[in-house]
């Protein structure tokens, strides 16, 4: 399967790969508002991540990856996103493709990876494809948005569905190189204004049936990959993984706009003459920020681990488990920005100004609430009724 234009990739530790990431963080940091006015994350950052080997955690070890521990990848997001959240952002979601292309027919990781195994590959899902069967697969075309890190990916993956008669409609993800589609510069927002998430427009491109991937199979795991990507990892419900992608970077930043604000408060002494150290409502913000972002990690980890145990058993989590964890995954922006609310309700007249750095985080939590997997009441609603006796609406679980 490894293509003979690939380069050795030399295999690293877990603890090795987040130590790079930690190491990372200064400097991305240092860029934040390099990346928030230019509305991209900067080619050296990504530059730096691929020299660390970050996109590789989930990627397939026939291409240079690493197929490690989910929670490894979540880790580093989480990590990254201490320093800048529009970063950790692309990062996990960019990062997750090579992740997913593990379930396509293996020719599709081939055309991606076949002479370089750092190329990196942009998504949309959103079902705004409109597709037409022809001799060997579809004639596609469409406008989608919100295609976060699309500047540094050479393929990205987009969503469509296909009609047949007498039956409901079949989505699918279809893989397209960047000859077959074009950028639109629409990302002008309040928060993670550094991810870059344009708009991308397909014109009549034609994509051969094995770049594309069903849902159901990765509903059912009956992945066209799955006899080649045999590692446990890849026998994970797509709707697991993908969904954490655009919640971990959250607690991250949480955790970051936290050590924004100690450093902060510890000494500061507002115009009333008191110190913000020594204020309840200061004192209460910081502990309940860092007691949730744990919890909310401790919860992830053992989520994945219960999940690949399954695997490794060949017992499938049943479907209230699913949603359980959906549910949870959901819930976890929500939590964030309550929690960064706090901190910037306790940082008083200073928190409104730019220069303090918490406003940046309070604005790129708050703006991941708008991603359609961040809606808690709709998966909350779901597993709920489920729990009392109501059939199952969601099947990206």
């Amino acid at each position: 399967m490894q293509s003979n234009a690939q380069s050795a990739v030399s295999v690293v530790s877990p603890e090795v790969l987040l130590q790079r990431a930690r190491d990372l963080v200064p400097q991305i940091a240092e860029r934040a508002e390099e990346t928030a006015q230019n509305r991209r994350v900067p080619d050296e950052t990504i530059q730096a991540m691929q020299d660390a080997g970050l996109f590789r955690v989930l990627q397939p070890k026939a291409y240079g990856g690493y197929e490690m521990d989910p929670n490894v990848f979540y880790d580093i997001a989480m990590i990254l996103a201490e320093g800048c959240m529009s970063t950790a952002w692309v990062y996990g979601i960019v990062g997750v493709h090579n992740w997913q292309l593990a379930l396509f027919d293996p020719r599709a990781a081939e055309d991606v990876w076949k002479d370089d195994t750092s190329t990196l590959v942009a998504s949309t899902y959103m079902p705004k494809g409109q597709v037409t069967p022809v001799e060997g697969g579809f004639k596609f075309s469409g406008r989608w948005g919100f295609s976060s890190g699309i500047d540094h990916c050479e393929w990205v993956l987009l969503g469509g569905l296909i009609f047949n008669e007498g039956q409901p409609p079949e989505y699918r993800t279809f893989l397209l190189p960047r000859s077959d589609f074009r950028v639109e510069d629409t990302w002008h927002t309040m928060g993670l204004k550094g991810t870059g998430s344009n708009d991308i427009i397909v014109e009549d491109a034609f994509v051969p049936e094995y770049r594309t991937h069903k849902a159901t199979d990765g509903f059912n795991g009956t992945n066209p990959g799955k006899d080649t990507f045999t590692a446990p990892l890849y026998k994970i419900p797509f709707g697991q993984i993908f969904v954490r992608a655009v919640s971990s970077a959250a607690i991250g930043a949480l955790v970051g706009a936290t050590k924004v604000f100690q450093d902060w408060a510890t000494d500061w002494t507002g115009n009333m003459g008191s110190k913000t150290a020594e204020q309840a409502p200061a004192q209460m913000a910081v502990a309940d920020a860092l007691v949730a972002a744990d919890e909310m990690k401790l919860v992830l980890h053992r989520n994945f681990d219960e999940i690949l145990d399954s695997v490794r058993q060949n017992q499938p989590l049943s479907i209230e488990r699913r949603l359980h964890f959906r549910y949870q995954a959901a819930q976890v922006v929500d939590r964030c920005a309550e929690r960064v609310s706090r901190l910037m309700g306790a940082a008083g007249g200073r928190g409104i100004f730019t220069d303090f750095s918490l406003h940046r985080y309070f604005l790129d939590i708050h703006t991941a609430r708008a991603h359609y997997a961040n809606n808690a009441h709709m998966f909350g609603s779901n597993f709920g009724g489920v729990m009392l006796g109501r059939d199952n609406t969601d099947v990206f679980i």
